[in-house]
């Protein structure tokens, strides 16, 4: 998979700027500055839209003070989100509001990890290797790819109810041999 542009090119800033370049550090908080503004207007309701630019200063000042703790062998991004995401909840706590954000909507500035993405694929492949290959196949379209009972039974040729046994059974099956308890 190719490494995305923006991952690329912050996290070259701010290795630069860890060795010392404060051109690279005044670029790297400029463009930062501009993630940040849209990643947190788009959370805000319309009665706080005026603090996104609050946020955006802590963050970059939490950014300053921990740029140390960065760790160079791993995506920029994702410690960038896990700072950003960290002040975003302080400020809802200190304003007790509700956080109602779609996930989806940390996509832009997320880093993806495929290793972490390649180990969970294949403990799910393995677990689901216990029960018969169809009950595996409605497990996962109905718990995992979140296709409905009714999408899956229908790819199987199987009523509904005969899915939900099936997928019931499964899980019951796989709770018993992983669960850990009598067997």
């Amino acid at each position: 998979m190719q490494a995305d542009p923006t991952e690329m090119r912050l996290r070259e800033l701010m290795l630069a700027s860890l060795d010392g370049d404060a051109a690279a550090y005044r670029k790297l908080l400029a463009d930062l500055g501009k993630h940040l503004r849209p990643y947190f207007t788009r959370r805000l309701t319309p009665a706080f839209a005026s603090h996104a630019e609050d946020l955006v200063q802590e963050t970059l000042l939490a950014i300053h003070t921990r740029r140390m703790t960065y760790d160079r062998n791993r995506p920029f991004t994702a410690w960038l989100h896990a700072i950003a995401h960290h002040k975003f909840v302080d400020h809802v706590r200190r304003q007790s509001i509700r956080l109602t954000v779609p996930l989806e909507d940390d996509a832009p500035i997320l880093a993806h990890d495929d290793n972490t993405d390649a180990v969970a694929r294949r403990d799910l492949d393995a677990v689901l290797d216990n029960v018969p290959t169809r009950t595996s196949d409605l497990i996962r379209r109905t718990k995992i790819d979140g296709a409905s009972v009714a999408e899956a039974a229908a790819a199987h040729g199987m009523t509904e109810t005969a899915a939900k046994v099936s997928i019931h059974r499964g899980l019951k099956a796989l709770a018993a041999r992983f669960a850990g308890g009598p067997k």
